[in-house]
């Protein structure tokens, strides 16, 4: 089958590399690369370098909307479309350019949490399952009839970044099935019901409010590991929490109880222990590495 691929982060890399085991990808639409640095260093997308090692074509357009932008598409005589991440919407013209449609794998049990962050919303909601929807797209965001899914138990212990990579390799997997299976399959409304979306991630949510319990902190925290990262400020400083875990604790919140031998702030409800953190400039490190320079003062509001 030929195949038009778009996508854009690491959580892309695994399903173009399985696409192109099974399939002819004839070309790669991917996000432009920035540019940063005082050298102006040019930053390919890991899609865009992934592509480029395999010698197929890549395209960076700014929009999908263009006249010329949907000629050039209609040019590669694909079958089909297969989106995974892209970070761009897909205009009518395009979704009807292709005779077996647009696919999109997405990251999450649709209906709930269409939209741009559902591996880190479901941590950050409490869900106990999360999964790849393998979809067939239509104008309207993540809104088309479900062609299959594959559910993934979200532990306790687990991070936006285990989840990530275990959905990664579900969903390119799923999809080359779907593939193979595509013409017998009955596609699956979604309800309309049980529609949630994981709304974009915005830093400023990333500061800890400890006046929340210790249960939403460590969802946070664990949701936005490793990116963007929930912290705190101390003495005009910021510090990451990238693991904590939870212990009893009745009394006034946002306090340090302990900050000497270990890291401990009151909450809402309860209080956190501290086990992995990052000193503002300085690499991530176990709380004890950090003790061992640096104190945090008893009983300090933070």
């Amino acid at each position: 089958m030929k195949i038009v691929f778009m996508g854009t982060p690491d959580f892309s890399v695994s399903v173009l590399e399985e696409l192109t085991q099974k399939h002819e990808v004839v070309c790669v639409y991917t996000r432009e690369p920035k540019v940063s640095g005082r050298g102006n260093k040019i930053n390919k997308t890991p899609i865009h370098l992934l592509a480029e090692s395999k010698g197929i074509e890549v395209r960076c357009p700014k929009t999908l909307r263009s006249l010329e932008e949907q000629e050039a598409l209609k040019t590669f005589g694909a079958d089909v479309a297969v989106v995974a991440a892209y970070g761009m919407l897909l205009p009518k013209e395009v979704l009807e350019t292709f005779p077996k449609g647009c696919i999109n794998v997405h990251a999450s049990l649709l209906p709930r949490w269409r939209g741009a962050a559902p591996i880190q919303r479901a941590i950050e909601a409490g869900d106990l399952k999360s999964g790849i929807s393998i979809m067939q797209m239509v104008e309207e965001l993540d809104a088309g009839d479900v062609l299959s899914f594959e559910e993934v138990e979200i532990t306790p212990t687990m991070t936006g970044q285990m989840l990530h990579d275990e959905l990664s390799k579900i969903g390119s997997k799923l999809l080359i099935n779907t593939l193979d299976r595509l013409d017998c399959i009955t596609p699956t409304k979604q309800n309309e019901d049980g529609v949630i979306y994981a709304k974009k991630i915005d830093k400023t949510e990333c500061k800890i409010d400890f006046k929340e319990s210790s249960d939403i902190i460590l969802r946070k925290i664990r949701a936005f590991n490793p990116y963007p990262s929930m912290y705190f400020m101390y003495e005009g400083e910021r510090f990451k929490i990238f693991r904590a875990e939870a212990i009893s604790y009745t009394g006034e919140s946002e306090r340090i109880l302990e900050g000497d031998k270990e890291l401990v702030i009151s909450t809402g409800n309860g209080a956190i222990r501290v086990l992995d953190i990052q000193r503002q400039g300085k690499q991530v490190m176990d709380i004890a590495s950090l003790l061992r320079g640096f104190q945090f003062k008893n009983g300090e509001k933070v």
